[in-house]
């Protein structure tokens, strides 16, 4: 009938122009991605992060996984002792090939904890090598620095080393490298490394600022007679060459000096092997 004409003529009008529209949606949606490029971030660079302060942060901490330590208890955790992990973006380096930083700034600190099992996981108290230490005497049993009349408390000298963590991709965040017990041989070492480069300027030769260079950090297995442990082994690749990664490190030192950088230490599981610097055979 003349209706039933008119229906399929209908139909098949409106199947070919929802098709046309389907087209011109999909080459729409096609020229979208097409056309995005990254230079659309930097537009908006800061937006919904700027305003931020320093306690919605936490700053990275870099460390050597241990034979004890949690996560190798996490099945999911792909990681093994001896590797170098970013306790904040989660995600780890196999020690032995290591990781490229630029160290910022150096500082010494002398840190309290409380008794083993005892306390929130947070420092007792945190203090400069100016100020007036407790009193405290060192234990034959474990070589810890315990508080004279305290709780069972005990200071732990640590190296805090800042630097900048350049990826593989690319990419660069700010992290912090805590260098304890065995580990203070190393942060000396570190530091007696940097202090020795000279440079040659027009006024002749100057030493450079501790973020003028790149460095390899890797995992090397260590031994005495009173255990086996991983520790930090460090060696110079060369001077920054990245004007713009060099300028955040900059930055990254100036806004340490400055306070605005606070550093949230929280106890790690304790080794039995995690001896003191002392007993390390060199």
């Amino acid at each position: 009938s003349t209706r039933h004409f008119w229906s399929l003529r209908w139909a098949k009008s409106h199947y070919q122009g929802s098709k046309i529209m389907g087209k011109q949606v999909a080459r729409k949606k096609e020229t979208e991605v097409g056309e995005f490029d990254q230079s659309m971030f930097e537009a908006d660079a800061g937006v919904g992060v700027s305003d931020m302060g320093q306690e919605d942060l936490a700053l990275p901490f870099l460390k050597i996984i241990s034979g004890l330590d949690p996560l190798l208890d996490d099945p999911d955790f792909k990681g093994r002792k001896g590797d170098i992990y970013n306790t904040v973006s989660q995600t780890h380096h196999n020690g032995a090939e290591g990781v490229k930083v630029i160290p910022c700034v150096y500082q010494r600190r002398f840190i309290q904890w409380a008794p083993r099992g005892a306390g929130t996981g947070a420092p007792v108290a945190v203090f400069e090598p100016t100020d007036t230490l407790p009193k405290f005497e060192r234990s034959r049993e474990d070589n810890k620095d315990y508080v004279v009349g305290g709780d069972g408390s005990y200071l732990e000298e640590t190296h805090q080393h800042f630097v900048i963590v350049l990826n593989d991709d690319g990419s660069s965040e700010t992290a912090l490298i805590a260098m304890k017990s065995t580990g203070l041989k190393k942060s000396r070492k570190w530091n007696s490394m940097m202090s020795s480069i000279t440079m040659k300027g027009k006024n002749g030769p100057f030493t450079p600022p501790r973020f003028s260079s790149v460095y390899l950090l890797k995992s090397v297995s260590e031994e005495n007679s009173k255990g086996k442990w991983h520790n930090w082994d460090m060696s110079r690749i060369g001077p920054v060459e990245d004007k713009g990664v060099y300028n955040r490190a900059r930055e990254f030192r100036a806004s340490i000096a400055s306070g605005d950088v606070v550093v949230k230490h929280k106890k790690e599981s304790e080794s039995t092997n995690d001896i003191k610097n002392d007993d390390v055979p060199f």
